[in-house]
């Protein structure tokens, strides 16, 4: 008998509404080294979205278990600072009466902090998980309030019992197939941007560079292929890399031995402060880089150069292997995720739960037999749960779906080549005309992104409004970004490209981001569609600048049901139309004959066109 496969994703609910008795605890372990205040971010040493469970630091204390957020605790009051994707899911898990959720967009932590702290307190800080920039903004935080800021080893590994400790996942090449560029070809590209920025040597710090970089992958966060580390490229010579992991491939350590001086994480901080003391003018990553690298370099007589590391643009530009994968993965998925559509049409009015939801979709997934991993937990919200952007399914959570709600259902997968996010709304049974209307705002901005022309040099930002205008002409919005770079075989969220209010990166040809506006209202539902764009050069008759645009990477069907087509123009029925009719042609090959079918129904033409 075939032994069951094992689930990328789990249920258990093991962080929710944590008491105060750790609270009380880190607040004794603050007495004792003399501070009045502690900072715990969600981070880990690399400020990485995906984190390793001895790096759960927020979660274990608060029982918020988001990608993103800060909490402040201080003597006698405590809160938690979150975006405008967990301001429902944040109140909803931690114990409100310790800690105050504070929304980000009416406060940020360093304001919090400079409004609440006493003079004179004191201020901790581990300089691991936070960088030059945001030590920066705590002292100035701290100044205006009087106070001062003292960096402290972690106190709440002090008084976390049964802390996890640092992965060590088993680490493989990324084959040249999938990674279209070898590694040494990658080291000198790198060299070269040193050389133009007048800079000794680049510390590596974040995973998802280090493993484009060297083409590694690992196996040390869930849903991301990474290998915790870090590596220090010079300007001339060889790299030092040093891997927390020694679980490497037989092919991966002859790979990595003739292009770096292979060496324990532990020794890195000994390794940089020897190069720094030459002395050395050293660039770390402003986004990702600790704070601690910062000062090891000064203390040891070198110069810090904080600045961006040039790898994070160099890997956001996709090349042709990388496009072709993306490609195919999408293609692949696509078929997974129309297969879970079919089934969920027939399954969904009989009363499935979000969790049964969530095990059929990775069982289509990991029926193609290509599945590495998910590329983030799904988020299966039906009815007022899909109100919650980031919603997580817990067993304690877990709801059934019911005739006239919503249910969204955003997911991804990890395979070799390439990396997939999508997301999709489906109305079970009969939809409002509330809903029908949300919903068709939310794709007329879907559209209005897909279709886009502009520029060379334009940034996200200046075309995030496009997928709000439908909505804000019924004086509607959504508290999120329109869209996240996206990695290839990495992480699902990879910057620095991005769609949204604070994109101000330019989009350039080569770049994969998403394109997901949404509508919420809380209590009741919530709708996302979400595909996957390839920006790629648009030529422009008659034109005069040098063009760019999208080419939509995701195939998969979007509900009919849920659309009003009296509120389309004929250019977005025309492009609705048009995707419809490219997913049938790429899928149905491969659909057995009774999904083929549903395909067929479920796209086929609005407004009668052919």
């Amino acid at each position: 008998m075939t032994s069951p496969r094992r689930r990328f994703q789990t249920f258990e609910d093991s962080s929710h509404r944590k008491g105060p008795e750790r609270v009380a605890a880190l607040r004794a372990a603050m007495r004792e080294a003399g501070i009045g205040g502690f900072v715990v971010p969600r981070a880990d040493e690399h400020q990485s979205e995906y984190v390793p469970a001895n790096a759960e630091r927020l979660a274990w204390l608060t029982g918020f278990t988001g990608s993103a957020g800060t909490a402040v605790v201080l003597a006698d009051k405590a809160a938690i600072i979150v975006d405008g994707r967990y301001t429902l899911q944040a109140p909803e898990q931690v114990d409100t009466d310790v800690f105050t959720v504070v929304p980000l967009a009416e406060k940020s932590p360093d304001a919090w902090i400079a409004e609440n702290i006493a003079a004179d307190t004191v201020l901790g800080y581990d300089p691991w998980l936070h960088t030059s920039d945001g030590v920066a903004r705590l002292e100035r935080a701290v100044a205006k309030a009087g106070g001062s800021l003292k960096a402290v080893s972690n106190l709440v590994d002090a008084v976390w019992a049964g802390r996890p400790p640092q992965p060590a996942g088993h680490v493989v090449l990324h084959p040249l197939e999938h990674a279209g560029e070898s590694a040494e070809a990658k080291l000198a590209r790198i060299r070269e941007k040193l050389e133009a920025a007048g800079v000794d040597a680049l510390v590596i710090s974040d995973p998802h560079n280090l493993a484009w970089a060297f083409n590694i992958r690992g196996a040390d966060v869930d849903h991301t292929p990474l290998a915790l580390g870090y590596a220090i490229v010079p300007r001339e010579g060889r790299p030092n890399l040093f891997l927390s992991s020694t679980d490497l491939s037989p092919e991966a350590r002859t790979a990595l031995d003739r292009l770096a001086e292979l060496a324990p994480r532990a020794s890195f901080a000994q390794v940089l402060g020897a190069l720094a003391g030459r002395p050395a003018n050293i660039r770390v990553d402003v986004a990702t880089a600790a704070a601690a690298l910062k000062e090891t370099i000064i203390s040891a007589g070198g110069k810090a150069d904080v600045g961006p590391d040039p790898i994070t643009g160099m890997k956001a530009i996709k090349n042709a292997a990388e496009i072709a994968g993306s490609r195919a993965a999408h293609r692949r998925d696509g078929v997974a995720v129309t297969r879970f559509l079919a089934w969920l049409e027939r399954e969904g009015p009989t009363g499935i739960s979000e969790i049964e939801a969530v095990e059929a979709l990775e069982d289509f997934r990991a029926e193609g037999g290509q599945l590495r991993e998910v590329s983030f937990p799904t988020i299966s919200g039906s009815g007022p749960n899909g109100a919650i952007v980031h919603y997580r399914v817990t067993s304690a959570t877990n709801r059934r779906v019911r005739p006239g709600e919503l249910f969204l259902v955003d997911s991804g997968a990890q395979y070799a080549d390439g990396t997939t996010d999508i997301t999709r709304t489906v109305a079970i049974g009969t939809p409002t005309a509330e809903m029908r209307d949300r919903f068709t705002r939310v794709l007329q901005g879907h559209i209005a992104i897909a279709r886009a022309v502009f520029p060379k040099g334009t940034t996200g930002a200046q075309i995030d409004a496009f997928a709000r205008r439908a909505l804000w002409e019924a004086g509607l919005d959504f508290d999120h970004g329109t869209g996240h770079g996206v990695g290839s075989f990495l992480s699902v969220h990879e910057g620095p490209q991005r769609i949204a209010k604070t994109g101000a990166v330019a989009l350039e040809a080569g770049m994969i981001l998403s394109n997901e506006p949404g509508y919420y209202r809380a209590g009741a539902y919530g709708i996302r569609i979400e595909n996957l764009i390839l920006v790629e050069e648009r030529a422009v008759t008659g034109g005069e600048r040098p063009m760019l645009g999208f080419e939509t990477l995701t195939l998969a069907p979007i509900d009919r049901a849920l659309i009003e087509p009296s509120l389309l123009s004929p250019a977005e029925t025309e492009w609705l139309n048009a995707y419809h009719a490219r997913v049938r042609k790429a899928l149905e090959p491969d659909l057995d004959p009774e999904t083929r079918d549903w395909l067929e129904y479920a796209t086929r033409p609005i407004g009668g066109a052919a």
